[in-house]
């Protein structure tokens, strides 16, 4: 009897253990696999969590996890359920609404689970949301007016609460546009609210847009494709055409041209750049130039209106003739260090005992400073023996100073001097001053 129950005693411990592995396997982590390739797919503030699962996938739900690292933390944040991708039974899940701190890092991972058995936690997926995140579309709205295309963009998450690009400024935005007969693409950069000229008469055109973001290096998703058909273009005598820019040294004038045969005036209007990269109508805020108001020439100073070192402006012609009927011309746009053109340096030529002294009074002349400070001017001179020999050799010396030397000077010998004045920061160059030349003593 006593050797009965022992042996009853061993097989219930037995079946105990047997129980209890069995149990463990079940709850535990052995008969499911990982998921894996986790990626997360970003547009503004949407995001959708992916990932691939190899295992049987009979029954089984996933369920991931995050934490957010904040800056100001100084232990491991806890593990929480992500909102949105709990017991799953796709690969995929939205968990837009989990994720708020679009600047802090964020670890991800996800597990398998069947009823009571769940799988090890996949590997982490680790991210800072704003710098995955793609720029989602804009809004277009379309207007034919006049043979032209009026466009009007309304920025990314325009109607948004939760916002991923706060500041809407920074965008820039491309415009792709073609004929619909012929699919022939145009890509050309476009403003907020824009006018899209120089388009074929009753045609229908096809255009999508893409905002981006060049100081991040970031290109944005393109918006719906719309289509438009333009309408005939009337060509008015009174508008002003071919307006134009003549700068030179940070001198700026306004020129245009007129095939109207009566009497007309004119009067120039000018718009501060930024204006036009808000998405607001700008129409109202155009300025008269002052001096340039009801003239009969077709010639403006702008100097009155440009700073050297503001930012970009627009301008354009209204005139009007004896029956007050007006007709506004193209505006034009001046970005006044982009736009002004260098003019020639001067320079002046010496010689003592064996060197030749080269002296250089910047584009502009002495008294414009603001060329110098502003386009950090480098020099280029070119300097020979004027001879009757051709084959003698035209030699360059390099500076940024505004005085410079040139030794082994041969006796009685006649030295010519050019100079040209370079701006690395705006790769522009002025044309070579005129020629200095000097001779050398016996």
């Amino acid at each position: 009897m006593a050797e009965t129950a022992c042996a009853s005693g061993r097989l219930a411990a037995v079946l105990l253990c047997v129980l209890v592995v069995v149990s463990r396997c079940c709850a535990g982590q052995t008969n499911l696999k990982s998921p894996q390739d986790i990626q997360v797919y970003a547009v503004n503030t949407n995001f959708t969590l992916m990932w691939n699962y190899t295992g049987d996938g009979t029954n089984v739900t996933f369920s991931a996890q995050y934490q957010c690292f904040d800056d100001l933390q100084t232990s491991e944040p806890e593990w929480k359920e992500l909102s949105g991708c709990q017991n799953v039974s796709h690969t995929e899940c939205d968990f837009s609404s989990a994720i708020t701190a679009y600047y802090d890092t964020h670890h991800i991972r996800i597990r398998a689970e069947r009823r009571e058995a769940k799988s090890p936690w996949s590997s982490i997926f680790e991210m800072i949301p704003y710098e995955i995140a793609q720029i989602g579309p804009p809004e277009i709205a379309l207007q034919s007016i006049n043979g032209a295309i009026k466009i009007n963009i309304s920025p990314p998450e325009a109607n948004q609460v939760r916002k991923m690009w706060l500041i809407s400024v920074f965008f820039k935005y491309n415009v792709v546009i073609w004929d619909n007969s012929s699919n022939v693409e145009k890509v050309r950069s476009i403003l907020p609210i824009d006018v899209i000229n120089d388009l074929a008469p009753e045609t229908t055109y096809c255009l999508k847009v893409q905002a981006t973001v060049p100081l991040e290096d970031k290109e944005g998703l393109f918006s719906p494709i719309h289509c438009i058909k333009t309408t005939r273009k009337v060509n008015d005598l009174l508008c002003p055409t071919n307006v134009r820019v003549f700068a030179l040294n940070m001198k700026f004038y306004l020129l245009w041209d007129n095939h109207y045969n009566e009497h007309v005036t004119y009067t120039v209007q000018y718009l501060t750049g930024y204006l036009k990269n808000l998405y607001d109508d700008y129409s109202s805020k155009w300025q008269k130039v002052s001096g340039c108001e009801n003239i009969t020439s077709m010639k403006c100073n702008l100097s009155s209106v440009i700073k050297p070192t503001s930012a970009s402006y627009y301008f354009r012609v209204q005139a009007m003739n004896e029956y007050n009927k007006s007709c506004l011309s193209k505006d034009v746009e001046v970005d006044p260090p982009v736009t002004n053109e260098i003019g020639p340096p001067d320079v002046k030529v010496d010689i003592s005992d064996v060197l030749l002294h080269i002296k250089i009074t910047p584009p502009g002349g002495p008294g414009n400073k603001i060329m110098s400070d502003l386009y950090d001017f480098s020099y280029q001179i070119l300097y020979w023996k004027n001879s009757s020999d051709n084959e003698e050799e035209v030699k360059m010396k390099e500076t940024k100073q505004t005085i410079a030397t040139v030794s082994d000077l041969a006796p009685s010998t006649l030295y010519c001097v050019k100079v040209q004045a370079f701006s690395e920061a705006y790769n522009k160059s002025s044309d070579f001053s005129r020629e200095e030349c000097i001779g050398t003593a016996g």
